[in-house]
């Protein structure tokens, strides 16, 4: 169950205010650190003084383009620019968006063969193939901007980058490490995989990201192939904050393996930006690593994270819940989630299906409908 709260203080701002009023009024405590400033613990002010400058990233399909273990620097440059068109739309920026698609089209006209060299042999020619659909989109795109047809040119620039980001993912050859041995039994997930979920208020799709969380994405896809999650109810359900599920019928509050009748926990999973691997056993917070960011962060909406109880941050086993993403609490890229929690995915569609579900509706059936080539069975449980 998730009970590692935000800081008391804010909590005791609920009994005053709205719920989503309290978050904000006690974020903007925090972070200015004078009304509260006896109050706070000492981890709040190194929270504070890290918060980092620029713009969060909040679009869930960026954030796990921008996860992929590849390394190539010119797709990731026109990647890039694209990103950078979302915001130049909103203001209207005609000649900044015509700017960076320009940049993209010379970025990937220059280092074409360079970016397919860069994709296994065995997988080039579908490579080359989608190197010219990006080089076709993007004069189209230029088009589209040039005319200031902002509705079109939001879902060829989301087309594009759909694109983009299968390029990149055939440029990951294999898995790039092992999982540590003493996690070695546990259920992995060495790639990604879709997951088709069916609510009693519609449906979701969640893509959970083995590259950065093996474990913790193993763990989920051995539940959901089990039909664990089937007919389990959303148990917590709290406006602007979070959602949550995974809790069995009965006095267990996780997953107990039939066979040998043990209850399976699941560490701390967290990779960090620059980390080759993940980082284990504590949350960031803890292990006094308040500067470092996930490459999973809870920025966007429909963040997927595992609840732990409250008092071992390696005592998660089933229950995960959604984040119904606060932008009063998420400033610039640093939200007071991250590193507390294990994010191992993202809701990519269904939005809005997620907006509306409360406590007491129900998962209907939860299946995987791509990449269970990519898990593999627990040698024990």
């Amino acid at each position: 169950m998730l009970t590692r709260e935000l800081p008391d203080i804010m909590i005791s701002l609920l009994n005053g205010f709205s719920r989503r009023a309290a978050r904000v009024s006690a974020y903007a405590c925090l972070v200015i650190g004078l009304c509260f400033m006896p109050c706070l613990p000492a981890q709040a002010f190194s929270l504070v003084a890290v918060l980092p400058p620029g713009n969060a990233v909040t679009d869930p399909r960026a954030l796990l383009r921008l996860a992929l273990p590849f390394d190539n620097d010119s797709i990731r440059q026109v990647q890039s620019s694209l990103e950078d068109i979302a915001p130049q739309v909103r203001a209207r920026r005609w000649s900044a968006i015509n700017s960076d698609v320009t940049k993209a089209a010379t970025i990937l006209g220059r280092h074409k063969d360079e970016i397919i060299a860069s994709v296994p042999e065995s997988r080039r020619q579908q490579a080359t193939e989608l190197a010219e659909k990006i080089t076709t989109g993007l004069a189209e795109l230029k088009t589209t901007a040039e005319a200031k047809n902002g509705e079109q040119l939001v879902a060829q620039k989301n087309a594009l980058l759909d694109s983009i980001g299968v390029l990149e993912a055939s440029m990951v050859e294999k898995f790039p490490y092992e999982v540590p041995a003493a996690y070695a039994n546990y259920p992995q997930l060495k790639g990604r995989a879709t997951i088709a979920v069916e609510t009693t208020k519609g449906n979701l799709t969640v893509v959970v990201d083995g590259y950065s969380a093996p474990v913790t994405a193993g763990n989920f896809v051995d539940l959901v192939q089990r039909g664990f999650y089937n007919g389990l109810p959303f148990t917590r359900s709290e406006e602007s904050y979070v959602l949550q599920t995974g809790d069995p019928q009965g006095a267990e509050v996780g997953f107990v393996d039939p066979t040998s009748g043990k209850y399976r926990a699941i560490p701390m999973e967290i990779l960090v930006q620059g980390d080759k691997v993940p980082f284990y056993g504590s949350t960031l917070e803890d292990a006094g690593r308040y500067v470092d960011n996930p490459v999973l962060p809870f920025s966007a909406y429909g963040a997927v994270a595992m609840a732990p109880p409250d008092t071992d941050a390696n005592g998660a086993s089933s229950q995960f819940f959604f984040f119904l993403f606060e932008p009063e609490l998420t400033p610039a890229g640093r939200n007071l989630l991250d590193g507390r929690y294990a994010v191992f995915g993202y809701v990519v569609s269904g939005q809005e299906v997620l907006g509306q579900l409360k406590q007491g509706d129900k998962v209907v059936s939860a299946k995987v409908v791509e990449g269970l080539e990519n898990f593999v069975k627990p040698k024990t449980a």
